[in-house]
């Protein structure tokens, strides 16, 4: 059976790497090998191929068969348009200067695809990167707002309580106070003003008892009744006890 140009599978699970080589149609697929024609890595994008262009063609034109996939990784990297232009030359259809001056051409081509590509890629990138860090920066500041707004109905809320605990407090002070206030006779029934006992009834200027009712003054026992002076006893009946003497000089 001829040989064949395939894969042989390398790295860890879920991100494999693979080496180009010749091989024994019979062969494992992990297996023996005849020879290593590259690499390549799928990993990246765009993918990472290394491959020996000369050594390739050689084994192509040889009638080494490559799978599907390594014909395909062959003809990227333009193994298959070496080929087919060194079959041009060996039919006489074209000479070996325009068969390299036709795969130079084709190369520039090529390569100029994979950095279009790339520059694609790289401006996407930049793209998708723009796009996430304004959608985060957006993201940032509505969740800064919703903190401010936060903090703001948190402040308000603390303002609010503060003020009503003052506001109980001041109810509380005035309740404790207020029976102090209502029971004080100097300021609310003011019963000095008011009343006034000593103005108003003045018992010792109105009523005047000392002067009005003064026994000495106004009964004056000895001045008004005068017994001795009044009734004078001695010179009233004086004539009655002198009547003897007066009738005692005639004799």
């Amino acid at each position: 059976m001829p040989a064949k140009i395939r894969l042989q599978r390398h790295g860890k699970k879920g991100r494999p790497f693979y080496h180009i080589v010749v091989a024994d149609a019979r062969a494992p697929r992990d297996g023996r090998f005849i020879e290593r024609l590259g690499s390549y890595n799928p990993n990246t994008n765009p993918a990472t191929i290394d491959i020996q262009l000369d050594k390739s063609v050689q084994w192509l034109l040889n009638g080494a068969q490559p799978t599907d996939t390594c014909r395909a990784i062959l003809s990227y990297k333009g193994v298959m348009m070496r080929k087919h232009l060194q079959d041009g030359v060996a039919k006489g259809a074209i000479t070996q200067e325009v068969a390299d001056q036709r795969f130079a051409e084709w190369m520039t081509a090529r390569d100029a695809k994979v950095q279009a590509k790339v520059d694609g890629l790289k401006a996407s990138g930049e793209q998708s990167r723009k796009a996430a860090l304004q959608a985060e920066s957006k993201v940032n500041s509505e969740r800064e707002a919703a903190l401010l707004r936060k903090r703001s109905e948190l402040a308000a809320a603390s303002e609010a309580a503060a003020l009503e605990a003052a506001r109980e407090a001041a109810g509380e002070e005035v309740a404790e106070e207020a029976p102090v206030a209502e029971e004080a006779p100097v300021v609310d029934e003011a019963p000095a003003a008011d009343e006034a006992p000593a103005a108003d009834e003045a018992p010792a200027a109105d009523e005047a008892p000392a002067a009005d009712e003064a026994p000495v003054v106004d009964e004056a026992p000895a001045a008004d009744e005068a017994p001795a002076a009044d009734e004078a006893p001695a010179a009233d009946e004086a004539p009655a006890e002198q009547a003897p003497e007066a009738a005692a000089d005639p004799e």
